[in-house]
């Protein structure tokens, strides 16, 4: 590819910036090599398509005819009624019978490879880029939930009744319980990002970390930790499983100490126990040689 042709490629994206008021900050730019070259709608439709199947919960179910209740005896005889010929009340072309060929619960997920969800969103956030459908808002802080001040907000940036996906860099608690009773209003992190939930909205707001993060081009990458909800774990607590862990080591010192000294001992006795053995093994031959020894004496008596 030549020179021409990739600049012909590369594009610049401006982005418009509010503060938390609606007051205009300028102007923020992004170059097309952060997210993709151009709209890959094929792409787009697959994710798309995978994102709204993994949505549903295939719970459909019919009944065929030998799951209806009812009886099984033949409603009347086969000739001489006028009657057409009927076998069962529950034949699928009688009112109340089974259903023929009727769905059934299925499992409707699938997946596209990991490649090809990240090219999408991507190219999600191409379009959206190329639309001019993106706002940068700094000062978006929420310590406790309010409503009421983030209607505000999307009032005074021209969203009102839009739907809007508001990305921050990390879950922000506080943000996202006042986006909660916002019926077309959603928060996500901007690692959390899907196909789907971008081509759906009609506005991405974006905090200034968030559109610093896409510009740098490794939103993907990783995941940062959400914000800590319930008790944080302090310093001490911590520290008491490594205290632990020492106060152990340090008991174990002495019984180690301990085994090493007896070691030695434990070599001499084994040492002494062939001694001993040897020891055992003469007495025999000493009593055998007394013996015999008294037997002469005895004898040397008898031939006086």
């Amino acid at each position: 590819m030549s020179a021409k042709a990739a600049e012909a490629k590369t594009q610049t994206f401006k982005v418009a910036s509010r503060s938390a008021a609606g007051e205009d900050k300028g102007e923020l730019s992004i170059s097309s090599d952060r997210l993709d070259t151009q709209v890959r709608y094929r792409l787009l439709k697959q994710a798309v398509v995978m994102y709204q199947a993994n949505k549903r919960q295939g719970t459909h179910s019919t009944k065929t005819r030998s799951e209806v209740a009812g009886s099984g005896k033949k409603p009347w005889k086969q000739k001489g009624t006028g009657h057409a010929r009927a076998g069962s009340r529950k034949s699928p072309i009688w009112r109340g019978g089974g259903v023929v060929f009727g769905p059934q619960p299925r499992d409707y997920s699938f997946s596209i490879n990991k490649k090809q969800r990240r090219l999408a969103l991507r190219s999600a956030l191409f379009s959206k880029f190329n639309s001019e459908e993106v706002q940068v808002i700094e000062g978006l802080d929420f310590e406790t939930p309010a409503t009421g001040k983030l209607a505000a907000v999307l009032a005074a940036c021209g969203l009102e009744g839009k739907r809007v996906l508001i990305g921050t860099v990390s879950r922000k608690n506080g943000l996202c319980l006042s986006a909660r009773n916002l019926r077309k209003v959603e928060v996500s992190a901007v690692s959390d990002f899907n196909t789907l939930d971008v081509l759906q909205a009609d506005c991405l707001l974006l905090e200034r970390d968030a559109f610093d993060l896409i510009e740098s081009g490794q939103f993907q990458v990783t995941a940062e930790q959400p914000e800590a909800v319930g008790s944080e774990v302090t310093e001490s607590e911590e520290a008491a499983p490594e205290e632990a862990a020492a106060e152990e080591a340090a008991a174990e010192e002495p019984e180690a100490e301990e085994a090493a000294a007896e070691e030695p001992e434990a070599e001499e006795a084994a040492a002494e126990e062939p001694e001993a053995e040897e020891a055992a093994a003469e007495e025999p031959e000493a009593e055998e040689a007394e013996a015999e020894a008294a037997d002469e004496d005895n004898g040397g008596e008898e031939e006086e």
